[in-house]
């Protein structure tokens, strides 16, 4: 498991649970359970990391906690 922050909120427009990674730039998964969602998330940030990694763009490290959302 990554250890990125996720935020996780219910959409109410999209009928689905929306996990956002601030930390990765426009890095969010979805899922009709919550736990669908999380573990759509860490599909979502390996990808996003392999991406970044290819294009030879800096990778943030986790920070862990944020003081804000």
């Amino acid at each position: 498991m990554h250890k990125y922050e996720r935020i996780i909120y219910w959409s109410e427009a999209d009928q689905k649970f929306i996990v956002e990674v601030p930390e990765l730039a426009g890095c969010m998964a979805d899922g009709r359970t919550a736990t669908e969602a999380l573990e759509n998330a860490e599909v979502v940030i390996s990808e996003w990391l392999d991406i970044a990694e290819e294009l030879g763009r800096e990778i943030p490290q986790p920070k862990g906690k944020l003081m804000y959302a």
